[in-house]
């Protein structure tokens, strides 16, 4: 990785995680000069979307509990 991101997966927002992973997956269609750098890359990348899939989640519950509380107002 030309310029490995150190920081801990877990504290990235979601539109740092997605930048992030546009980065490495660039660099991995590039090809890696090792594959120890190769499958560094892939790991940060497995990790950096799964980062991205918990913050979608998490806005999908937001928004359906939004809409389940509007819902029920409405009903009232």
């Amino acid at each position: 990785m030309s310029a490995q991101n150190d920081t801990p997966v877990e504290t990235l927002s979601f539109e740092a995680a997605r930048d992030e992973l546009v980065r490495v997956v660039s660099e991995l269609e590039q090809g890696a000069p090792t594959l120890e750098q190769s499958l560094a890359l892939w790991e940060r990348g497995e990790a950096l979307a799964a980062r991205c899939e918990e913050w979608l989640l998490g806005a999908k519950r937001r928004l359906d509990a939004a809409r389940a509380t509007a819902s029920e107002e409405d009903e009232s």
